[in-house]
């Protein structure tokens, strides 16, 4: 089949969003499908991989995000000779979908990837009440003009029903390639990164930005930081909260416990991982967490706060801790017993790699592909239907 997925923002833009886009683009290649991403950009950027179909625009906050309200035509003839299109995002892509593939007859499916409620509250507070309006305005309107919505976790479609979204919703993981954390590999020497070797050493790994509630985790782990003296914390990834969450640090005179390794290449991540003892995050905005995954598939128990996406991944004293929301002495706590308890940690950590297998591409891909050959089957069904039903009337 033709598949045209559609994002707002694409590469060299990095997000989970993005990810997913290049990873399901990859595999279902590898199945015999064309695959065709649509976005906007700059038309000179160099791609790595083909059928990448930019429509420019003007460029935003250093041709990170561009915005344009059309696809150009080529762009949009290509569009229309899809099978089914896939839309990322709800905002320009999706209105783009129903203009130009609804007249078509092409069905669309929209997952949803973003708390937006918390998204924008974290970065714009004072139009927080945007982020309510477009969970409990935009897109329960939004989603009746779609043929299917997909929802990676339970507690997300749990959350889209109860800001009014009416029509079915489908859970389909977002899938993840697990082999390179599922083989053993030789991790990098802690020494080199200022960790000493008998320490536990607690990892995060995400994008450092307002969302992600990182000096709430930091908070947490100074105080642990002065109860245990051997465990260290591991901060991968860049952000715009870089330079306040170093201050923080510094402020709490940490910075020999709490190391910054700035962005790292995705294909190292396994090293780091098999260097850590567990995974932490107090991020309460995650719709399905690669990062955590990835972390469980590496052998990590997580610790996190309890909310959609986390609390349908972790099971708590399972695979790992699962803390009350923003329950500061809750998560010390757990923290601790993570630190403390290396059986603990062993056993959880096997029990994260065995159930992090549920989220293997592999897996996902064939839900994924099963979902668009109904939704193909459905529109061809309802076409013929109303063929006939046509040549009935005239016939009468």
């Amino acid at each position: 089949m033709r598949i045209g997925m559609m994002v707002d923002r694409y590469k060299p833009y990095v997000s989970g969003v993005t990810n997913y886009v290049t990873l399901n683009k990859r595999i279902l290649e590898k199945a015999g499908h064309e695959v065709f991403v649509f976005t906007f950009g700059d038309l000179d950027y160099q791609s790595d991989e083909i059928n990448v179909i930019r429509s420019p625009k003007l460029p935003l906050v250093d041709k990170i995000y561009y915005f344009n309200l059309r696809y150009n035509r080529k762009a949009q003839r290509l569009l229309q000779t899809m099978d089914i299109v896939h839309v990322m995002h709800p905002f320009i892509s999706g209105p783009l979908a129903i203009e130009y593939c609804r007249p078509k007859h092409i069905p669309i499916v929209f997952t949803n990837h973003t708390r937006y409620d918390i998204y924008i509250g974290a970065y714009v507070p004072i139009l927080s009440f945007l982020g309510s309006w477009l969970m409990r305005g935009y897109l329960p309107i939004f989603c009746r003009y779609v043929d299917r919505v997909i929802s990676p976790s339970a507690g997300m479609r749990d959350l889209l029903v109860k800001d009014g979204v009416d029509v079915p919703i489908e859970v389909i993981p977002n899938g993840i390639n697990l082999q390179p954390f599922y083989r053993h590999v030789e991790p990098f020497e802690r020494s080199s990164f200022g960790l000493n070797a008998e320490d536990v050493i607690l990892v995060y790994v995400g994008r450092l930005g307002p969302e992600k509630n990182l000096p709430f985790l930091l908070s947490a782990f100074s105080e642990v930081a002065r109860t245990v003296s051997q465990c260290s914390l591991l901060v991968i990834g860049d952000g715009q909260e870089m330079d306040h969450l170093q201050s923080l640090v510094e402020k709490d005179e940490l910075t020999d416990r709490v190391h910054f390794t700035g962005l790292v290449p995705y294909e190292t991540m396994p090293r780091y991982l098999a260097m850590a003892d567990a995974f932490v995050t107090a991020s309460v905005s995650e719709v399905h967490p690669f990062t955590v995954i990835e972390a469980m598939a590496a052998g990590l128990p997580v610790l996190g706060i309890q909310s959609p996406g986390i609390g349908d991944i972790v099971q708590d004293c399972e695979s790992g801790f699962i803390c009350a929301d923003q329950d500061l002495a809750d998560f010390k706590a757990k923290m601790v017993r993570l630190v403390l308890d290396e059986e603990q940690r062993r056993k959880m950590g096997e029990a994260a790699r065995i159930n992090s297998a549920q989220y293997a591409i592999e897996h996902t891909t064939e839900m994924i592909i099963a979902c668009y050959q109904t939704m193909i089957d459905e529109t061809a069904a309802r076409l013929a239907s109303a063929r006939a039903n046509q040549q009935a009337s005239e016939v009468k």
